[in-house]
């Protein structure tokens, strides 16, 4: 009661996120084509679920195959940590410092393709992160170990805390980004609202636009980028998540 009360007090800054209601949504509404789907990126998901794990397609690519498009790159996410992955694949590779993430490597040279896979993450608090008095490069040594760091900016060095999937998909910034695409059963879970606006070609942020700026003025960049990006598909920023972004700019002085 007493924290609740000076969570009020302070303005709600430790206000907990909305992680959305699954939904799994079948072929008969998706409509995506299998057949778009990269052999490879079908062979890390059947590993992993063969290994006992949870494994989708996540991301960039399943926006893409929801209208139509071949992805050039695919992203697996799942509940096994970068080390298990590993042990899965005869050429997988654990990189990052901030987001340790996995790279599984098929065929050699200029024919080499790389399936992304990353662990589902936890939704964190940033107040509740330990703090380093330097940066990623002058605190080398206070970071050795830490999983949850930020510096005296409040900016994230570290975030390797594993959690469900509901809060991945709420950590992420999109939500035509925020949906898992199991090629094997062939549905796609969405907790936002993903589908709806893929199909009305918005661009959507989750959550407050305002406040997600705020945690991590990337968006900000990210926003612009996907608009642009996208433009040529029809896509547009939805009022709501265009409207802080010129407000919002001046976060990216400390970027």
């Amino acid at each position: 009661m007493i924290k609740r009360f000076i969570d009020k007090l302070l303005g709600g800054a430790a206000r907990k996120p909305k992680f959305g209601k699954r939904q799994e949504v079948g072929p008969d509404e998706h409509g995506i084509d299998p057949a778009l789907v990269d052999e490879r990126a079908l062979n890390v998901v059947h590993t992993l679920k063969e290994a006992g794990f949870e494994a989708y397609i996540v991301g960039g690519a399943v926006r893409d195959l929801l209208v139509g498009l071949r992805p050039k790159d695919f992203d697996v996410a799942t509940d096994a940590t970068p080390e298990q992955v590993k042990g899965l694949f005869r050429r997988a590779f654990i990189i990052g410092r901030r987001f340790r993430i996995v790279h599984v490597v098929y065929g050699r040279g200029r024919e080499h393709e790389v399936i992304e896979v990353s662990t589902f993450r936890a939704s964190m608090d940033s107040a509740a992160a330990e703090a380093v008095t330097g940066n990623e490069r002058t605190s080398k040594s206070e970071l050795a170990g830490m999983k949850h760091a930020v510096d005296a900016s409040g900016r994230v060095l570290r975030d390797n805390v594993w959690g469900p999937q509901e809060e991945d998909a709420a950590r992420r910034d999109f939500t035509i980004n925020a949906m898992y695409y199991d090629p094997e059963r062939r549905i796609v879970v969405d907790y936002h609202g993903g589908i709806k606006d893929a199909k009305k070609l918005l661009i959507r942020m989750i959550g407050d636009p305002a406040t997600r700026y705020r945690e991590d003025p990337v968006r900000i960049i990210r926003a612009v980028r996907f608009s642009a990006k996208l433009a040529g598909l029809g896509f547009k920023l939805e009022p709501k998540t265009q409207a802080p972004l010129l407000p919002s700019l001046k976060l990216l002085a400390d970027v």
